[in-house]
């Protein structure tokens, strides 16, 4: 079955939505810093902690991973300090 989106591998990186993982505090400068940017196709890009193992199986209903997906958890603090660089359309 043909996906109706599929990630471009192809498209680099354009901005970082919000701030720094050092302005947050959510890093110590190791290279294990979580990060949300906006792609040159306008995809956005989440970096952080893959929790698909252990979050998968808590699942709600109708919401599923594929086998190529991750679930990825962000700070709180990451998402709302991005929110004035995501468009409202």
């Amino acid at each position: 079955m043909v996906r109706p989106w599929e990630a471009d591998p192809d498209t680099t990186f354009k901005q970082r939505l919000g701030k720094t993982p050092q302005e947050l505090g959510n890093t110590t400068g190791t290279p294990d810093c979580p990060d949300i940017w906006e792609l040159t196709n306008g995809d956005i890009a989440v970096i952080d902690r893959d929790l698909t193992q252990s979050l998968a199986k808590n699942l709600p209903d109708g919401v599923s991973i594929g086998s190529d997906e991750r679930l990825v958890v962000i700070p709180r603090n990451m998402l709302i300090a991005a929110k004035p660089d995501i468009p409202s359309v």
